[in-house]
């Protein structure tokens, strides 16, 4: 082959790749310009005000939420020294184990009016269940709650990392300027900080706009249920093509803001890593502040909702527990590791494929391909589903007129759409990963290789892939958790008699069996507990470590871009 083939070899199967990957949201956007069955109307006059009502409370609520819990415990554990700090600096990270929905399942049998907190109210002051009032955990509140509880370690990892990595220099030039420690903060850390703070809050605001379970759970109108019901129960798919898209235009909006608000300013890091230095010595009142506060969310966004569900497997979980789980988990988990190979594999030729040709058209695929992650599960299935089911029609027809040959549904049938769907649907997660991987290395480093002789293909393999090990680990571990607890896809597309760990949770769960459903559900967060675990440690692991191997700038990798 010759160079200039070589070179356009890997551009090409990025277009490729891309093009396929972005194959369901075009499929949904095309369906925007069709002519709806009627329904939209009635959903613009009667729907949409609280959609959009419920969405923007939900996203603002859960915005203050992670931003909260996140920075808080980001600056705490990274510049402070406090009793329990080292245990705090990964265990902060266990929540991201738990799906939205399964901490619903369990805070819901907690509070609700049947649930052990209410009866005890009662036991204790003798009231009846309408003498008093309880904040409604099935609320738009509860779903907040939920969300925030899950989700603000997103924010806690890029904060840290960039706390950790601010120059001391410039804190103590604050200092001896006058600054205390909140003004040190209020005045250049969390301006430093920002860019990795709005990543995350990004990251989170995301799954939150995308996340199906919890809101259906609580019965709370918002796109994505809307979504939902316009395409199954109205059967009306250009009406939920155009909800998909003004939820899709939510989330560009966010991002054009967070890109104009920081307009042409850049941030750099200069002088040695803050955690090199003294930190602030907590004693006293101040230490057992910080503890309180690390606790709050460790405490209720993992070690309550885990023991809980501990003793409702113990006491009354799945009777069908055994043989038939671990067949579940298996499922669940050879789903989520081929999900992860894939989707660590299409970013790798995605981002490469930018590299060697970043020209405007590459830019263009590139984005393209990180499309998926602002879309629900189920409105990716369905865009799944549709040029699936027309390949497939068309595959039998072909096989019956030249063979004679009868096949059915080879490819909607199996599980090939499922992997299809989590590809598109995560695929952005390790792009971001693998991009910010590829451009700490200089491309000379590539012009070497040419020189000595290596194509585009032999110089990713030889000099870029080891250099990128710890990026394609994180991708990967980060694509494996979200797959584990990702719901809508898996419903719609699993194939006949295929069920998962989050199949058995969502329909024991509808059926109000959250006794029986923990046992799913803590199996779900058993298996998530070991790559987020992993990732934990590259977060915590001493400085001089991390800075061989740059983990802070790979947990920077997971913001989009």
């Amino acid at each position: 082959m010759s160079g200039n083939r070589r070179l356009l070899s890997l551009p090409l199967a990025a277009l490729l790749v891309a093009g396929l990957v972005a194959l369901p949201v075009l499929t949904v956007a095309l369906h925007v310009v069709l002519p709806d069955e009627g329904a939209w109307r009635h959903i613009v006059d009667v729907l949409l005000p609280d959609y959009l009502r419920n969405t923007l409370l939900l996203v603002t609520g859960t915005a203050f939420g992670v931003i909260a819990l996140g920075l808080t415990t980001a600056w705490l554990v990274s510049v402070c020294r406090f009793p329990g700090r080292r245990l705090f600096e990964w265990a902060l990270v266990l929540p991201l184990a738990f799906p939205a929905y399964v901490i619903a399942y369990t805070y819901t049998d907690l509070l609700q009016v049947s649930g052990p907190v209410q009866t005890w109210i009662r036991d204790i002051t003798g009231w009846s269940a309408r003498e008093y009032w309880f904040p409604p955990i099935r609320s738009l509140g509860g779903a907040v709650a939920m969300l925030s509880l899950v989700l603000y370690p997103y924010v806690y990892l890029l904060g840290r990392a960039a706390f950790v990595q601010q120059s001391s220099g410039v804190l103590e030039a604050a200092r001896t300027l006058g600054c205390g420690p909140w003004g040190a903060f209020f005045k250049v850390a969390l301006p430093m900080a920002r860019p990795a703070l709005v990543a995350g809050l990004l990251l989170a605001l995301m799954e939150t706009l995308a996340d199906f379970g919890t809101v259906a759970y609580f019965g709370v109108p918002v796109f994505t249920t809307g979504i939902y019901r316009a395409w199954f129960s109205l059967g009306d798919p250009v009406s939920a093509a155009k909800l998909s898209a003004v939820l899709l235009a939510f989330v560009m909006a966010l991002v054009a803001l967070e890109r104009w608000n920081r307009g042409a300013m850049r941030f750099h890091q200069l002088g040695a890593p803050a955690a090199q230095h003294k930190p602030y010595q907590l004693r006293g009142w101040r230490a057992s502040l910080a503890v309180f506060a690390c606790m709050i969310p460790l405490g209720f966004g993992f070690l309550l909702p885990a023991a809980r569900l501990g003793w409702l497997a113990w006491v009354g979980g799945d009777a069908q527990f055994g043989t038939r789980y671990l067949g579940l988990l298996w499922n669940s988990v050879s789903l989520a590791g081929v999900s992860a190979v894939v989707a660590v594999a299409a970013a790798v030729i995605v981002s490469y494929g930018l590299r060697l040709q970043p020209g405007r058209l590459m830019r263009g695929v590139h984005r393209i391909a990180g499309l998926g992650y602002a879309i629900p599960g189920s409105v990716i299935a369905v865009g799944v589903l549709i040029p699936l089911a027309a390949a497939d029609h068309g595959l039998r027809g072909l096989l019956s007129s030249w063979f004679g040959i009868e096949t059915g549904l080879l490819l909607t049938g199996g599980i090939l759409g499922l992997l299809f769907a989590y590809l598109a649907r995560f695929l952005a997660v390790s792009l971001q990963s693998v991009d910010a991987g590829l451009a700490r290395i200089t491309p000379a480093m590539d012009d070497a290789a040419r020189a000595l002789g290596d194509g585009p293909g032999r110089t990713l393999r030889r000099v870029h892939l080891p250099i990128l090990r710890v990026n394609l680990l994180t991708a990967g571990l980060i694509v494996f958790v979200d797959v584990m607890k990702e719901l809508p896809a898996t419903l719609i597309l699993r194939p006949f008699d295929f069920d998962t760990l989050a199949v058995q949770a969502y329909k024991l769960a509808a059926d109000e069996r959250l006794a029986e459903a923990s046992t799913a559900s803590l199996a779900i967060v058993v298996a998530g507990l070991i790559p987020v675990i992993l990732l934990a440690r590259q977060v915590s692991k001493p400085v001089k470590r991390r800075e061989r191997s740059d983990t802070p700038r790979l947990m920077e990798a997971t913001a989009p871009a």
